[in-house]
């Protein structure tokens, strides 16, 4: 099969998850600088989720540019890894409303590690439709960058039953450390 439909499909669905989430911003009442002060969590909540999509989404397109082709597993795992993105506007909206609670951000949290698992997934199903001497397969391989995000992830799940605050710290340093994006593919095997 393919690839072009996956893409344009995934595109799709990441397009309208930012605005679903964009729509859950809600326009204060009043107005002077200080309406928009209560609304900082639901705002800062947005900007570490639309960071997070747009990073998935980046890496996402980047990992597509080097496939050749896709399988029904393929398209299941692909479709496993949206389910999950499309979580975000939820998760995003339940820890901003709820002003950075505990298990609002432990869902939120969890989330994002499981958006992680899935694109691990997606990307080992990957290397396995093509051929062990393909480019994307030399592409690919683990990065240090999933590793840590994973210990990040896990460490900062029940951080967020001390503190809200704190567990974020984990997911700010994990956005930061995808802000640039996954070369392997970009740059191809032996780069």
């Amino acid at each position: 099969m393919k690839k072009t439909r996956v893409e344009a499909f995934s595109d799709g669905v990441l397009a309208i998850i930012i605005t679903i989430m964009v729509l859950e911003l809600k326009v204060p009442e009043g107005e002077d600088l200080s309406a928009l002060a209560p609304l900082w969590p639901v705002f800062l909540a947005y900007v570490l989720s639309f960071a997070h999509i747009g990073i998935y989404w980046n890496n996402h397109h980047n990992m597509f540019h080097r496939v050749e082709r896709v399988s029904g597993r393929v398209l299941w795992a692909n479709l496993h890894l949206l389910f999950w993105l499309s979580l975000m506007p939820f998760a995003t909206g339940f820890m901003g409303e709820n002003h950075f609670a505990a298990w609002p951000v432990a869902v939120y949290i969890f989330d994002l590690f499981m958006c992680g698992a899935a694109y691990g997934v997606l990307e080992r199903l990957l290397v396995a439709e093509h051929a062990h001497d393909s480019v994307f397969a030399m592409s690919a391989g683990r990065s240090g960058k999933e590793v840590v995000s994973v210990l990040v992830y896990l460490v900062a799940l029940p951080v967020a039953f001390v503190s809200g605050y704190a567990a974020l710290i984990g997911v700010v340093v994990v956005a930061a450390l995808w802000l640039v994006p996954d070369r392997r593919f970009e740059r191809g095997p032996g780069r």
